[in-house]
């Protein structure tokens, strides 16, 4: 029986995986995989069929042995991620880890104009912080020599050329399903101008090397693609060592089987270069992973392709990649979502080959309110205040009342609780009032009583108008010490701290749907579907003292605002708050 440790002869390991019923395919593709040529002979020996056995046995093993899958995320450093990774993320990292296998976080950087290293420190970040930890990371530029090496046995195989085509002839020869004047040459003369390409002999955009495929396809993807182009452009983690770079359809399959990634992972719109995928390792005779396709994720009222997300951030109609109306993952932590919201959101959606469906943006609020209603400790902030002066508490009393950090908090139990002061000085919200009291309003009117939340119940008996005799300036009201008046309507609040000292100010972003449709991206002129609305600035909230101790990422209910978080623009003099979600929201009760 061959061994694990003397490299397990490929041909004595090909017949042994025929002899326990493996068909040809399948046995040359496992030779090819050290990996799970290792597993799969662990798992022969310890069955004890090195004789061979029942095919059906045979099948069992061979599952066994591949149980253990090396599934790749690989990551273009060139934007920041946005929501769609989190689905990839969930699937790749997900299934390695139910299976006890390993995930690489794999860097595609065969672009050296298009690299950056902020955006690759981004992405490692960005996939810890969804709470899943990489097998290895890796980047495609480790394997360059491997790569051109590789270049250069398909040429000798008569499965690539060099080609002098321009970008626009290539195109048109396509369309007309025409080969390029050159895909004939011999094959020697395609190594020396391959060699003279690596050696920068070859002008910038002069010459590439292309893939001899199929150009009489129905396939586009198999019209001879570009393998190497010319780029005199250093590369950030490579340096200034190559000037021909692998293009995303020669690297991405060929370091998967350098890998020995067992199963090549990616949305549908990729299905279509299954076919270059496995030609190209066909040709070269190389093992092949399995590669399978899932639907890709679409949230309504958004944009999710590069492009339009590019464009967005570029022209400046957002505030950067990690402005929180966007579905990039850094845009969705600045607005205050988590991981586990996000990635519960993903494993309700499922995994399918269904693809085109709209996922409501309503569906992951839900998850993030499930988790923000468990997580987020209470407070009071007051949007746009009113002043209520207290008639009849002294100007210099302080009163302090316990409010709730959670709805079922014990007077016992001083951490789930704060402090609120109460003074003769309290600010409402301006909506919370009004001059004409009606049967279904639970706000303050003149002659009406409420309770300040935690507090004690106020009723109002005067309203100081301004000279234009229609805008309120001040509330006069009594409060209620013994608190026996039990009014309906229950307000947030906020107070002076101390006499003739304002609340704490801080700055209130609330954030509403980027888009007003809910596609988008089918619109002609997507950009004037904008919501002029979808962000709007409270320069000077009221909070209660306690927040003046929040960080940023801390997260807080705003009683009967939402849920917010403590935003990066936050400074000593002033914090920011980004409304993360409402504090209702359809879904569930008819809602998508």
């Amino acid at each position: 029986m061959p061994t694990k440790d003397d490299g397990a002869d490929k041909e004595k390991c090909f017949e042994l995986f025929k002899d326990i019923g493996l068909d040809e395919g399948t046995a040359r593709n496992t030779v090819a995989n050290k990996k799970v040529t290792t597993n799969l002979i662990t798992v022969i020996d310890e069955a004890g069929v090195t004789g061979g056995c029942d095919r059906t046995v045979g099948n069992l093993l061979y599952t066994v042995a591949t149980k253990y899958p090396g599934n790749a995320l690989p990551n273009r450093p060139t934007l920041l991620q946005y929501i769609v990774t989190s689905k990839a993320m969930f699937i790749d990292f997900g299934l390695a880890k139910d299976r006890n296998g390993g995930c690489y976080l794999r860097y595609d950087d065969t672009n050296p104009e298009a690299e950056k290293k902020e955006y690759i420190d981004h992405i490692e970040e960005i996939v810890r912080w969804m709470g899943w930890e990489p097998f290895k990371i890796t980047y495609t530029s480790d394997y360059f020599q491997e790569l051109y090496e590789l270049a250069v046995e398909l040429i000798k195989r008569g499965h690539a050329y060099v080609d002098h085509q321009t970008p626009d002839e290539v195109k048109e020869y396509r369309e007309k399903k025409l080969n390029s004047p050159w895909r004939d040459r011999p094959i020697s003369e395609s190594l020396k101008l391959f060699e003279d390409m690596r050696r920068g002999l070859i002008e910038e955009g002069k010459a590439t090397l292309r893939m001899k495929q199929d150009m009489q396809s129905d396939n586009y993807n198999m019209y001879d693609l570009i393998a190497y182009r010319i780029k005199f452009t250093p590369h950030p983690h490579a340096g200034d060592k190559w000037c021909i770079y692998p293009s995303y359809d020669f690297a991405h399959c060929t370091v998967d089987s350098l890998e020995n990634v067992t199963h090549s992972l990616c949305t549908l719109e990729f299905e279509t270069r299954r076919a270059s995928y496995y030609w190209l390792l066909h040709s070269l005779g190389i093992y092949q992973p399995y590669v399978w396709e899932y639907s890709r994720l679409n949230v309504s009222n958004t944009v999710m392709s590069k492009r339009k997300l590019n464009r967005l951030v570029t022209e400046k109609w957002v505030d950067g990649w990690d402005d929180p109306r966007l579905m990039t993952l850094a845009g969705l932590r600045r607005r205050g979502m988590t991981p586990t919201s996000i990635n519960a959101f993903v494993r309700g959606i499922g995994i399918t080959r269904s693809d085109g469906t709209l996922i409501s943006v309503e569906r992951l609020e839900y998850h993030v309110r499930e988790e923000l209603n468990k997580t987020a400790a209470r407070t009071m902030v007051v949007l746009n205040p009113l002043k209520v002066v207290i008639t009849n508490l002294e100007a210099n009393s302080v009163i302090e009342v316990d409010g709730k950090k959670w709805p079922d908090a014990q007077a016992d139990d001083p951490s789930a609780l704060y402090k609120i002061p109460f003074s003769n000085v309290v600010y409402i919200e301006r909506s919370d009032f009004r001059m004409q009291d009606s049967k279904d309003y639970y706000g303050l009117a003149p002659g009406k009583s409420v309770i300040l939340r935690y507090a004690f119940p106020i009723k109002c008996t005067e309203v100081i108008l301004a000279d234009d005799n229609e805008t309120i300036l001040e509330i006069r009201a009594e409060y209620d010490r013994s608190k026996k008046t039990k009014p309906k309507g229950v307000l947030h609040w906020v107070s002076q701290p101390s006499p003739g000292v304002d609340p704490l100010k801080m700055e209130v972003r609330l954030f509403e749907r980027l888009f007003l449709s809910e596609n988008p991206a089918e619109l002609d002129n997507w950009l004037g579907d904008l919501n002029p609305n979808s962000k709007v600035i409270v320069p000077n909230a009221y909070g209660v003292s306690s927040l003046k101790e929040a960080k940023v990422g801390d997260a807080f209910q705003f009683e009967r605002l939402g849920y917010f978080v403590v935003d990066k623009d936050s400074t000593v003099e002033k914090l920011v708050f980004n409304r993360t979600v409402t504090l209702k929201g359809s879904y569930g009760k008819g809602g998508k």
